[in-house]
């Protein structure tokens, strides 16, 4: 299953049924799991920790040292988890001292061209498309969708089941449930769609709406509005989670509702 033309360093830890195609290279210091297809021409590099039946497509680089002057060497990794798919030219920067990993979860999809920096966290059922870029130390929820083109500035976190249409600027953070769009980035809706496909109620999805409305769409500050919420609103976990993630924002929350246009229906 691995080709004569590849190279696999003798400390790295490939499991046996691992598929690699020529003229990869496996650096030290490395793991994949079983089930694993590497396509050819990838470079998997010191500190890399590969799931399960992940397929890594031609080009790709992982664990490559971060991009950041402060990198001193120190021993750290950049894990992926089970059943991802990495493809065409994606690169993914392992962690430095800072928090000592990189990771992105199990079931995403990244796209070719895509790249992920030192010490982000991604979590499960992610897909960022093509040419999506994550500077250091993002945090990003599950069930997240960057459309193309999406960049993303360090120390940003983006709450789970958000989308972000292609080609935004994320300068601040972005809740969970919501889709965001416009320059500079502004909350547009609920992530309805995207909700719906993965079971939510239409109770449910309302009910997050009535929150994002005191929030964004009313005017009021978001402090006032998190009075509002806690004393207006039942305590549920989707509650619970949209105002533990905007008091956890050091950096504050995109921009609130500006257009004319009802772009806020469920």
């Amino acid at each position: 299953m691995i080709h004569p033309l590849t190279y696999i360093h003798p400390d790295a830890k490939v499991a046996p049924n691992v598929k690699i195609d020529p003229f990869t290279v496996i650096h030290k210091n490395v793991e994949i799991g079983e089930g694993t297809w590497v396509g050819s021409n990838v470079t998997i590099m010191e500190g890399a920790r590969i799931g399960k039946n992940c397929r890594i497509f031609p080009g790709a680089v992982i664990s490559a040292i971060p991009q950041d002057l402060k990198f001193a060497g120190e021993e750290t990794t950049a894990e992926i988890g089970d059943n991802t798919t990495i493809r065409e030219f994606v690169t993914v920067n392992r962690g430095t001292k800072a928090l000592g990993k990189t990771v992105i979860g199990k079931n995403c999809l990244i796209q070719a061209y895509c790249h992920i920096a030192h010490d982000c966290q991604v979590g499960d059922y992610c897909i960022f498309s093509n040419s999506t870029t994550l500077a250091g130390h993002i945090t990003v929820g599950d069930y997240v969708v960057l459309a193309g083109l999406v960049a993303v500035h360090q120390f940003v976190k983006i709450g789970s089941h958000a989308f972000v249409t292609g080609g935004s600027l994320v300068r601040k953070d972005v809740p969970p449930y919501v889709k965001a769009a416009r320059e500079p980035l502004s909350y547009v809706g609920v992530n309805s769609i995207g909700l719906k496909r993965r079971g939510f109620s239409l109770e449910k999805i309302n009910h997050i709406l009535d929150i994002y409305r005191v929030v964004f769409v009313k005017g009021y500050s978001t402090s006032k509005a998190m009075r509002i919420i806690e004393a207006e609103f039942p305590a549920t976990d989707e509650r619970d989670e949209i105002l533990s993630f905007i008091r956890d924002s050091p950096r504050g929350i995109m921009k609130g509702y500006t257009s004319r246009n009802n772009d806020d229906i469920s």
